[in-house]
């Protein structure tokens, strides 16, 4: 072979080798396909984590903290004692009730609760405010600002605009002393005549008008930045004793309930009702062992679920008969708790509040309740306390006279 022949084989040998050297291999499992990159190329979105302030908020807070702000409690006298300084510093208490054994005029009212907001001003969760100013009846501020009618004359106006103005008018008494909830409106129906608890302070007998006027008043009340709270539910227009005393029963079906009872409460839900009162009435078709307040078949699966009701449960006062006089209160505010409800209202007694804040405490440790509840609950307080910019803010100057020509502005309508 000649030295031509042998340089031209060992260039195509060279030229061969080169190639296999060269040539891309396919892409394995571990290799992913590399695409080139264009003007056009589709990046991934960068993900932002949203922060969310309420929850790291309760990641701050102790379980002491926690509990305290699952109790609205009562005050004993006109001015503010050692035992309501210590449920704030101590107790962190979620917020206060006031009645009528708590106001004597303006410039004490307005003492007592900013004594309250003094005092909590200091810590990072502000307080719940509340009375039961439904007019009529049950009017906790009459002795400061003139009475409206009773809501059973507004229901039978059946005027939306004026039922908006009534709730407006509530809600402009309760913010200008510096609360920030009211107890109100009552959405149950007055369909037993021989009902004495209910009666004038419903809307009426038909669950269409108690609807129609009830959702006018609450957005009445929610336009001066009020916290709502409808009650009783699912319904105590149809007992025979009052509550305050005895335990009521109402012997209907749940279809029944929905029929009429039920109805204005889910209404006022689609519409954006943020509280609502649960009332102490056994219910035997549907649980016959728990009254409502108790009764995780009401609470939990009629209300939470069935109704998708996601704001604020509070239950109505534990100290009333138709609770002490069957139940302890602690026992029955931990199982109020269990069922899905979120505030428990404890009106009168020191030693009431003791009890149960302990009780509670206690049912954490053993494991009856779970801190992971306890802090869905909390949750719904900071949230709704956040939504409604609920402040501890000093009040100093009201003008009476404003609001007294309302309520005669009102007065007159309803009564023409």
């Amino acid at each position: 072979m000649t030295n031509k022949l042998y340089l031209a084989l060992i260039i195509m040998i060279s030229l061969l080798l080169t190639a296999c050297i060269n040539e891309k291999k396919p892409p394995t499992v571990e290799e992913p396909i590399e695409q080139p990159i264009t003007e056009n190329t589709v990046k991934p979105p960068i993900v932002e984590l949203e922060i969310d302030s309420i929850e790291m908020q309760i990641n701050r807070m102790t379980l002491e903290e926690k509990v305290g702000q699952l109790m609205i409690v009562g005050i004993e006298g006109t001015e503010i004692n050692v035992k309501d300084v210590e449920n704030i510093k101590q107790n962190r208490i979620g917020g206060f009730i006031l009645f009528s054994r708590n106001i004597e005029n303006l410039e004490q009212t307005l003492q007592l609760l900013n004594s309250l907001k003094n005092i909590n001003s200091t810590y990072e969760i502000p307080l719940l405010l509340s009375v039961d100013e439904e007019g009529g009846t049950v009017s906790r501020l009459s002795k400061i600002y003139k009475n409206l009618p009773s809501p059973l004359l507004l229901g039978h106006k059946n005027d939306l605009k004026l039922s908006f103005e009534y709730g407006k008018n509530l809600g402009m008494k309760a913010r200008s002393l510096g609360f920030n909830m009211n107890f109100a409106p009552v959405l149950d129906i007055n369909s037993n005549p021989e009902n004495t608890v209910i009666g004038n302070r419903a809307y009426g007998k038909k669950a269409e008008l108690v609807s129609r006027v009830g959702e006018e008043v609450i957005e009445g009340i929610r336009s001066q930045n009020i916290i709502a709270v409808a009650k009783h539910f699912p319904g105590h227009g149809d007992t025979l004793v009052d509550s305050h005393f005895q335990l009521p029963m109402v012997d209907k079906s749940i279809d029944e309930l929905y029929n009429l009872e039920i109805i204005p409460f889910k209404k006022a839900i689609n519409k954006g009702l943020n509280a609502i009162m649960v009332a102490h009435v056994l219910y035997p078709q549907i649980d016959n062992e728990f009254p409502a307040t108790m009764s995780e078949k009401i609470i939990n699966d009629i209300l939470r679920v069935e109704l998708e009701f996601d704001g604020l449960i509070i239950s109505d006062d534990m100290t009333m008969g138709a609770i002490i006089d069957n139940y302890t209160i602690e026992e029955a505010s931990v199982q109020f708790l269990k069922s899905g409800g979120d505030i428990i209202l404890i009106c009168h007694g020191n030693e009431n509040v003791d009890l149960v804040y302990n009780k509670i405490l206690e049912s954490v440790n053993k494991g009856i309740l779970t801190e992971d509840e306890i802090d869905e609950k909390v949750y719904r307080i900071l949230e709704i306390k956040n939504k409604y910019k609920i402040r501890d803010s000093i009040i100093n100057n009201v003008n009476i006279e404003e609001i007294n020509s309302n309520t005669e502005r009102l007065i007159k309508n309803i009564n023409s």
